[in-house]
């Protein structure tokens, strides 16, 4: 089994390889710093602009988000960050491309590396800037179509601890302990305390939302059919994807979810959505959506329903919000 698994991993590397060199992807650099850092006020994002820039982290201030770019002399695959820790998915190129996780401090300076076994997908911080988390693509490279296979990991950087798979997490499903060699999980979002985080599992052809313990190792399912869920500002919703088609050009809308009472809003933005969305504020999501002629925007929409949506960043994808906007 594992030398089956090393080919699968081996034949995706080689096809990702071919698809970046085709794409331009990012390669390691290093931050420019003073000229570059984490400072709250600012949307930082990947650059999505055609060109040597291409993949470059970019920040613009959050109260003029259409005003010049600033970029740093880093590149990613994915980026996410939250007080003054920033985290870059990568892969560096070679026969076999190796994927990486780099925390980042405050100047971009990468402080560790944890070395990951796939196409990298998804990547968060906890608002402390404390909880790392990460997904990787193991087998395949969408999640439209259901024939994939993830590996999600958390980093703790306080203690260490690092735990390169949720795999193993005792996870209850509809009040009962399940255990299937089929579990993938992704897409985690921390909550305030740092322990508590909400995710996505698969398993018997089915997604359900969970709700879990780091501490504890332990989740349960809240709720069927929703996928890569982002935690708002005051812990109280959710907004994640939902499948509303097998349409694999059109399949996902958001929505919120009232934590409390489990009633979910759906939100009035009418494309097709295959993000974790980010929250801009209090009451505004953010999130990358591609364009048909290639590339893709940051959009930001209402969390309470209403609308309609507003372009927030041309050319950009994996947003963070580092304080907070007025509102929408």
């Amino acid at each position: 089994m594992a030398v089956a698994a090393s080919l699968v991993l081996t034949g995706i590397a080689v096809a990702y390889t071919v698809r970046a060199a085709d794409e331009r992807r990012p390669t390691p650099g290093k931050a420019t710093g003073a000229a570059f850092d984490l400072t709250a006020g600012r949307l930082v994002f990947r650059d999505m602009r055609p060109g040597r820039g291409r993949d470059a982290v970019a920040a613009v201030p959050l109260a003029r988000t259409r005003d010049g770019r600033t970029s740093a002399d880093l590149r990613c695959v994915r980026f996410y960050a939250a007080a003054g820790t920033g985290v870059c998915l990568n892969t560096a190129p070679g026969p076999v491309p190796r994927t990486y996780a780099a925390v980042l401090d405050r100047n971009l300076r990468e402080v560790r590396r944890v070395a990951l076994p796939g196409v990298p997908s998804r990547a968060r911080v906890s608002a402390s800037g404390r909880m790392i988390s990460w997904t990787v693509f193991v087998q395949g490279d969408s999640y439209s179509d259901g024939s994939f296979s993830t590996r999600t990991g958390v980093l703790d950087t306080r203690t260490g601890r690092t735990v390169t798979s949720l795999e193993g997490i005792a996870l209850t499903l509809d009040g009962r302990r399940h255990r299937s060699p089929d579990v993938n999980f992704w897409g985690v979002t921390f909550a305030a305390d740092d322990d508590l985080f909400y995710a996505t599992v698969s398993t018997g052809g089915r997604t359900y939302l969970v709700e879990g313990s780091f501490t504890r190792w332990t989740a349960r399912t809240l709720r069927e059919n929703a996928e890569c869920p982002s935690l708002s500002p005051d812990g109280r919703r959710l907004v994640f994807k939902k499948r509303v088609s097998r349409d694999p050009a059109d399949p996902w809308r958001l929505y919120a979810l009232d934590l409390r009472t489990l009633r979910e809003t759906p939100l009035a933005e009418p494309h097709s959505v295959d993000d974790q969305a980010a929250w801009l504020d209090a009451r505004t999501v953010m999130y990358a959506r591609p364009r048909e002629s290639g590339g893709s925007d940051v959009w930001a929409v209402p969390a309470d329903g209403s609308g309609p949506p507003r372009l927030l960043v041309p050319d950009a994808a994996s947003p963070s919000a580092l304080g907070r906007a007025k509102g929408f």
